[in-house]
């Protein structure tokens, strides 16, 4: 089964080789027929912490690194 890969952009990375991306989803709503932006946040492993907040990252998922960590950062 494929890896799941996710766009989004860094919002905190405060903790060590730790960011915190948040990824946004557009999609119709079905009764309203507008537009609907969500957003939801996901934690991932940036091994040398090179990215900085407002950074623009891809995200992979892959074994669990920590107790939240479930993604690794792949490319900018």
């Amino acid at each position: 089964m494929p890896k799941r890969i996710l766009q989004g952009t860094v919002t905190s990375d405060a903790n060590a080789q730790t960011v915190t991306v948040s990824v946004e989803r557009r999609f119709r709503h079905p009764v309203l027929k507008k537009i609907i932006r969500k957003s939801k946040k996901y934690r991932a492993h940036d091994q040398n912490d090179t990215f900085k907040v407002g950074d623009t990252v891809r995200i992979q998922e892959c074994a669990p690194k920590s107790k939240t960590k479930r993604w690794e950062v792949i490319a900018s």
